[in-house]
């Protein structure tokens, strides 16, 4: 028997507990199955919690409910509430009376002997204090939903966090990216008169800054940093709630007056005197009276919660949804600006390319009649050219001079060819792109 594990499950929904025996390395699916089975939630909407709000984990064992302590085995209870519920609005009906309880409560004034009065008097205390125990249990169940839903809110946070970051982040990026592409056509428009052209790189980055433009609507979080902050603004207050702390005083202090009056009960000697029960059934009366107030406000505020808590869980996907568009438009942004420096650097080799073949090609030809010059006019002894009689035409020298000067020209004449069609096929490949 000291071995056994039993597992108490408190059902939120009507206030009942069920308990279970825990077989041997027994699957927390397992023990979801019985618990459909004795109330009637399905697994897929049972949500399982500890006191301390922790939801229990599918993938560990069901004897994740049992926790060896001080408090003992068999003083933990797992709190069970209906996923498809927000509103828990009961009825609660109270523990059930006993029979010689329900006696006196029918008729107070009847009158029983001392030694059959402190029977039922034990009885009626037993039932007091069980209210209040019932009480406390929900109540516990209540905390536990709250620090369930302060651990869903402050993943929230973390999650907003992220998202704002993202976003100013993109807006940052847009802003830059956009400031370069204008300044980027507006220097693109003021060379195309004499320098490089291209219509299809002109429409292609004028559809970057479009595009651009339309991702900048990724960055638009306002609307779910409104919800989130008007959600965070609600659970502070539901924190602040006087239901939010334990409203068991008046149970309690009943609770003791019954204790009291039992005691001064056994006091009196068990002679023949009779005595009835009117003021331990008022107190059970005040009592019943009392858990249906706390209970109706417990379960109020406990509606409200997990209000709170669903709305939290409906936000979720919708912040992942705008942290990946926000991170999609994020990668589109740096892929145009990198395509975009791409081809201003391949314009740059194009120019640098250009401005080296017309040097070469000045120079060639600075050379070429720099060269026949000097062989066909040969200077006088005055210093002036003179016309050449026939006599002093080329002699063999000049003839080989001559003929190196064309194979110069005609090398020269390749390499500006060559050069000519590489910037072709530059300026093809960058059109194509």
């Amino acid at each position: 028997v000291l071995f056994l594990q039993i597992v108490h499950i408190l059902n939120m929904t009507s206030a009942k507990i069920v308990s279970f025996l825990l077989h041997p390395e027994e699957s927390l699916h397992s023990l979801q199955n019985r618990i459909e089975f004795e109330t009637g939630i399905s697994t897929g909407n049972q949500e399982l919690l500890l006191e301390t709000g922790i939801c229990l984990d599918p993938r560990k064992p069901a004897s994740q409910c049992v926790i060896d302590g001080v408090r003992g085995w068999d003083s933990y209870m797992v709190y069970l509430f209906d996923k498809s519920k927000t509103v828990y609005d009961g009825p609660f009906a109270s523990r059930s009376l006993s029979d010689c309880v329900n006696y006196i409560v029918q008729d107070s004034k009847i009158q029983l002997p001392i030694p059959q009065l402190r029977k039922v008097w034990a009885e009626a205390v037993h039932y007091v204090i069980g209210l209040k125990e019932d009480y406390s249990r929900l109540f516990q169940g209540q905390r536990a939903a709250m620090l369930s839903l302060l651990r869903y809110n402050a993943n929230l946070i973390k999650m907003k966090n992220n998202m704002v970051s993202a976003s100013q982040q993109l807006k940052a990026k847009l802003e830059f990216f956009h400031q370069s592409i204008r300044l980027d056509l507006e220097r693109y428009s003021d060379q195309m008169a004499y320098g490089i052209s291209s219509e299809k790189m002109l429409k292609a980055w004028k559809e970057m800054e479009e595009k651009a433009s339309q991702c900048a609507q990724a960055e638009d979080i306002g609307y779910l940093d409104e919800q989130i902050m008007a959600l965070h603004t609600e659970i502070v207050e539901l924190q602040k709630s006087p239901y939010a702390r334990r409203q068991g005083e008046v149970m309690e202090s009943l609770e003791q007056r019954a204790i009291d009056l039992y005691k001064q009960l056994k006091t009196r000697p068990p002679d023949h005197a009779y005595s009835d029960s009117t003021d331990m059934v008022k107190i059970i009366v005040q009592t019943v009276q009392s858990q249906d107030r706390v209970l109706k406000e417990l379960f109020g505020h406990l509606s409200k919660l997990l209000g709170c808590k669903q709305k939290i869980i409906d936000l979720l996907p919708e912040i992942e949804v705008a942290l990946n568009n926000i991170k999609e438009a994020d990668n589109s942004v740096m892929q145009m600006q990198g395509k975009r420096q791409r081809e201003i650097w391949h314009l740059l080799k194009i120019a640098c390319t250009q401005s080296s073949s017309r040097s070469l090609v000045s120079s060639s030809l600075e050379g070429t009649a720099s060269t026949p010059a000097a062989t066909w006019l040969p200077q006088s002894s005055s210093g002036s050219a003179a016309p050449h009689p026939l006599s002093s035409l080329a002699a063999p020298e000049d003839g080989e001079n001559f003929a190196d000067v064309i194979r110069e020209n005609v090398n020269y004449l390749e390499l500006f060819s060559s050069i000519l069609q590489e910037v072709r096929q530059e300026q093809n490949s960058m059109m194509v792109s």
